[in-house]
């Protein structure tokens, strides 16, 4: 049987209240205990005017109309602009790494000493940092993936020397290991040198006012 994460968003008609993440975050666990098929559920929450708002329009905005299959509800794609791989939209999608690596760092310093407590952590930050790969160089690959090894195939076609490194954070990202050094590794060496390079190629992303950590 095929396992894989489950990514959803939840677009409510006004901005959300603790209540409403209390209830996401509930859901979540209830689907990911009761499906074996499912390992792990990222869900985002937002309110409408946000997912359709100006500054989110390559970022949210994109993932809503090009990464987002519509269950229930009006398909919120329909306000939005058809999207093409380049830089504006390399920038507002993966563009803020530098932002979150000491955010990162925390976590990894707070995290129990544990190869169980730390597989999350790799987990997550080996997906995040083979699609900020990716989408470096995305525009000059002109195409989209959901793909974590064709994501570091296609990095390793124009960053040959940090190949290895992509490739096997993407086996990571599937197949997560509880282990310190990988974690140290990220926030060390390649997670910096991408956000350096990231920033050199495509600019850094707009901030939002109220960013917060991204779930695994």
């Amino acid at each position: 049987m095929g396992r894989s994460d489950l990514d959803l968003l939840i677009a409510l008609r006004e901005e959300p209240a603790d209540a409403d993440r209390d209830a996401v975050r509930a859901l979540g666990e209830a689907v990911d205990e009761e499906f074996g098929q499912i390992d792990g559920v990222g869900t985002l929450l937002h309110g409408r005017g946000r997912l359709l708002s100006e500054p989110e329009r390559y970022d949210l905005g994109w993932f809503v109309a090009c990464l987002c299959t519509p269950l229930l509800g009006e398909d919120l794609a329909e306000y939005l602009p058809r999207y093409r791989p380049d830089s504006l939209l390399a920038r507002e999608t993966n563009g803020d790494l530098a932002r979150w690596l000491p955010r990162w760092r925390e976590r990894i310093e707070g995290a129990q000493d544990t190869e169980e407590a730390r597989r999350p952590l790799v987990r997550f930050m080996s997906r995040h940092l083979v699609r900020t790969g990716f989408t470096l160089v995305m525009p000059r690959w002109q195409g989209w993936t959901s793909d974590l090894r064709e994501m570091a195939e296609v990095f390793a076609a124009y960053y040959p020397e940090r190949a290895a490194q992509l490739r096997t954070a993407a086996r990571h990202g599937r197949e997560p290991v509880g282990d310190p050094v990988v974690l140290r590794s990220y926030v060390d060496d390649l997670g910096p040198w991408l956000a350096e390079e990231y920033a050199r190629v495509h600019g850094t992303k707009a901030p939002r006012p109220d960013q917060r950590l991204p779930c695994g």
